[in-house]
């Protein structure tokens, strides 16, 4: 049974179909949570961590890239930490003030064409490039697979912080 009216219902034992259906379902649950807010909203942290929800947004875009792009495909990216102040993977997460919600939106789906891209294309079992995120240091990068498990466990959980803030901003609960 699903949880939700729009989460997929795929029955299928292809794990890579299931993957590009659960990671299209939380990109929609996300940009879902974060409809209907206002610019005050969506730029005001309600955490103590400090994170505002076009910040986490602008997070999950850059994430998605720098796993299945820079990643696994090992394509230089620009800016592959855009997301943190400085470009520093370790600072904190920032929006420029000249981007909002539906630029971030665009770019979360266009991400995610580029990862079903990679998923149509692609085994599971195969290897991250080495050139791009992933260093030629004698570890091998980590197979799709696993880039799979790790996004998607990403977007889930911050999917559910977004629950969080959500309610705190105005209330609103849900898919």
């Amino acid at each position: 049974m699903p949880l939700s009216d729009v989460e997929p219902r795929l029955d299928s034992a292809d794990p890579l179909a299931q993957f590009a259906a659960y990671l299209d379902y939380y990109r929609g649950a996300v940009a879902r949570k974060l409809e209907g807010m206002t610019e005050d909203q969506l730029r005001t942290s309600l955490v103590p961590s400090g994170w505002a929800p076009l910040e986490m947004l602008t997070h999950l875009v850059h994430m998605e890239r720098r796993w299945f792009v820079w990643g696994f495909l090992g394509e230089q990216v620009a800016d592959p930490w855009g997301d943190h102040t400085g470009g520093d993977p370790t600072g904190p997460w920032r929006v420029p003030g000249d981007v909002g919600l539906g630029a971030l939106v665009d770019a979360l789906h266009a991400g995610g064409a580029r990862t079903r891209e990679v998923l149509a294309t692609h085994d599971l079992a195969e290897r991250g490039a080495v050139g791009g995120r992933f260093a030629d240091d004698g570890t091998p990068p980590p197979t799709l697979a696993w880039i799979c498990f790790h996004v998607l466990q990403e977007y889930a959980r911050h999917a559910g912080h977004l629950d969080v803030v959500r309610e705190l901003a105005d209330g609103a609960t849900g898919e």
